[in-house]
C-alpha cells in the first residue's frame, strides 16, 4: 500500500475515532498507530531501518529485526520510547504548575507584572504574564488563574474587558504550543534529533524568541477589535463578581517573593538552554570552556534533572506559602499528577502514532513532490498547513502536532532543509494555532469562563489565534532565511 494511502487511513482513524466515536485521544491515537503499523509493507520497514542505521539512529540488531517484528511490538516499543523521553518531564511540569498555583507564585508574577506596567499597559502585562506562565503551566490552567484578575480590573476601570481576555489567551497559548515542557512542543522536539540528541533546548530558546514576536500581531488585533466591538463585563455562574474582587484583592503579603517565583520558571530554562548552546559549539570552543562548567551543564541541563530541581524549589515554595493546609496541598498534587498521567498517555500514544507514520516512509514520498532546492521553505509551509488542517478537523492542537511531526520528521535534516530543524518544529507549533472553533476544548474554556457569546469568541479568540499562527509562520520562515544556523548561512 502506498504511504500516502496509509497516511490517509491513519488520519481518518484518529480523527474519526475522536469526532464520530467520541473516543479518548489516547485510544484514538493508539488505534491509529496499530492500523498504520499493520498496513505498512515490509519493504518500507526495511528502507526505514536502513536509513536509520545509516544515520546512526538505530542499532544494527534493532534494524535487522524491525521488519519482522509484530505490529503490537513495534507500537509498544515506540510508546515506551516516547514515554521514557517525556514522561518524567510532563509529570514534573504538572507538579511545578500546581505548586505555582497553590503557593500564589503564579499570582505574584501576574500582580508584579501589572504593578510594573500599570493599568494603562495592563493588556501587555497580561500577555507577558500569560506567556511566562504558559511555559510550565497548561493553557487552561493559566486562563483559569488570570481571568479573575482580568475581570476584577475591568470591573474597576469599567472598560477593555474583551481586550484583557484576548491578551491573556494570546500570551498563554503561544508558549503552550512552542515552549517545552508542555506536551505538544515537547513531543515534537523529542522526535527531532541533532547529533543524536533531541532539540528540546533549542526549541525552548527558539520558541521563546519567535513566539514572543508572533504575540505582537495578535495583541494589535485585540486592541483594534476591542475598539470596534467592545465586550461588556458579565457575571458567570462559577465566578460572581464579588468573589472575583475578593480573589483579586488578596493580601500581597501572603504571596511568595517575585524572585523565588521567577526562579521556578527561569532556572530550568536557563539550564536546558545553556546545555543546548554548549552542545552546539565546535569541539575546539567546548574545550576552551572550563571542564567544571561543561560537566555542570551536561548533567544539570538534562531536561529531567533541570525540571526536577525546579520541582523541588516549587514544592518548597508551596510548603511555605500554601493555602488550605498540608492535606489540601497533598490532594492538589495528586490531582495534578493524575491529570499529568492522562497527558503522558496521550503524548506517548501520539509518539507511537507518529513513529508508525515515519516507518511508512511517507516523508520520502512528500520530498519527491518538490524540487530539492525548494524543500526548505516548502517543508515549513507544508508542515504548517498539515498541522492546521488536522487541528481544524478534530480540535486538539496536540493531536495535530503529533500527526504533522510523524509526516515531516523525515525531513528534519539540516543539509536538506538548509537551516536548523528547530524551524520545522516551530512551523508545526504555529500550525496548531489557526481557526480554533467549537470542537476545541480551549475554545469553550475561554467562552464560558469569560461569559462571551459564541459569536464574540469566534470574532475575538479565533481571529487572535489565527493571526498569531500565520504571523508566526512568517517570522519562522524569515528567521530560517536570516539565521539558518547551519554551514553556509549568515
Amino acid at each position: 500500500m502506498h504511504p500516502f494511502l496509509i497516511l490517509l487511513v491513519g488520519v481518518v482513524v484518529v480523527v474519526g475515532s475522536i469526532l464520530a466515536l467520541r473516543l479518548h485521544s489516547f485510544l484514538a491515537l493508539a488505534l491509529g498507530a496499530i492500523v498504520v503499523a499493520g498496513l505498512t509493507p515490509r519493504a518500507n520497514l526495511e528502507r526505514y531501518a536502513e536509513a536509520e542505521l545509516k544515520a546512526g539512529k538505530m542499532a544494527a540488531r534493532d534494524a535487522k529485526s524491525l521488519a519482522g517484528d509484530p505490529w503490537g511490538k513495534r507500537v509498544a516499543a515506540a510508546f515506551g520510547n516516547t514515554c521514557g523521553g517525556v514522561g518524567i518531564i510532563i509529570a514534573l511540569a504538572a507538579i511545578i504548575g500546581q505548586c505555582m498555583l497553590s503557593s500564589g507564585g503564579a499570582d505574584r508574577i501576574v500582580r508584579s507584572t501589572l504593578g510594573l506596567m500599570g493599568d494603562r499597559a495592563a493588556p501587555l502585562a497580561f500577555a507577558a504574564a500569560g506567556f511566562l506562565l504558559g511555559i510550565p503551566v497548561f493553557f487552561d490552567t493559566v486562563f483559569y488563574l488570570m481571568i479573575p484578575l482580568g475581570k476584577a480590573l475591568a470591573a474597576r476601570t469599567g472598560k477593555d474587558y474583551g481586550l484583557y481576555i484576548m491578551t491573556i489567551a494570546a500570551g498563554a497559548t503561544i508558549s503552550h504550543s512552542l515552549v517545552p515542557p508542555t506536551p505538544g512542543p515537547l513531543l515534537v522536539a523529542s522526535q527531532i534529533k541533532m547529533n543524536g540528541q533531541p532539540i528540546i533546548g533549542e526549541m525552548i530558546l527558539a520558541g521563546i524568541v519567535v513566539g514572543a514576536l508572533s504575540v505582537i500581531p495578535g495583541v494589535l488585533y485585540a486592541f483594534w477589535s476591542n475598539r470596534r466591538w467592545p465586550v461588556p463585563l458579565r457575571e458567570t455562574p462559577d465566578a460572581p463578581l464579588e468573589k472575583l474582587r475578593a480573589m483579586a484583592e488578596r493580601d500581597p503579603r501572603s504571596l511568595p517573593p517575585l524572585w523565588l517565583a521567577l526562579v521556578v520558571i527561569l532556572l530550568p530554562v536557563a539550564l536546558i538552554v545553556g546545555a543546548a548552546v554548549i552542545g552546539s559549539l565546535s569541539k575546539e570552543t567546548q574545550e576552551s570552556i572550563s571542564p567544571l562548567v561543561r560537566s555542570a551543564f551536561r548533567n544539570l541541563g538534562d531536561s529531567n534533572v533541570a525540571l526536577g530541581i525546579a520541582a523541588v524549589v516549587a514544592i518548597g515554595m508551596a510548603l511555605r506559602w500554601r493555602t488550605g493546609g498540608a492535606e489540601k496541598g497533598g490532594a492538589s498534587l495528586e490531582a495534578a499528577l493524575g491529570s499529568a498521567g492522562q497527558i503522558i498517555l496521550i503524548t506517548a500514544a501520539g509518539g507511537a502514532f507518529g513513529l508508525m507514520l515515519q516507518q511508512t516512509m511517507v516523508g520520502d514520498e512528500i520530498k519527491k513532490l518538490f524540487p530539492a532546492d525548494t524543500l526548505g521553505v516548502v517543508a515549513l509551509v507544508g508542515a504548517f498547513l498539515v498541522t492546521t488542517l488536522v487541528r481544524v478537523a478534530q480540535g486538539s492542537a496536540t493531536v495535530a502536532m503529533v500527526t504533522a511531526i510523524g509526516m515531516f520528521a523525515g525531513m528534519a535534516d539540516p543539509e536538506k532543509l538548509g537551516f536548523h530543524p528547530v524551524y520545522l518544529a516551530l512551523a508545526i507549533g504555529f500550525g496548531s494555532k489557526p481557526l480554533p472553533w467549537m470542537n476545541d476544548s480551549g475554545f469553550w474554556v475561554v467562552c464560558k469562563m469569560s461569559g462571551q457569546t459564541v459569536g464574540e469568541t469566534l470574532r475575538n479568540h479565533t481571529v487572535v489565534f489565527t493571526t498569531m499562527g500565520i504571523s508566526g509562520l512568517f517570522f519562522t520562515v524569515l528567521a530560517a532565511k536570516l539565521f539558518p544556523f547551519v554551514g553556509g548561512g549568515p
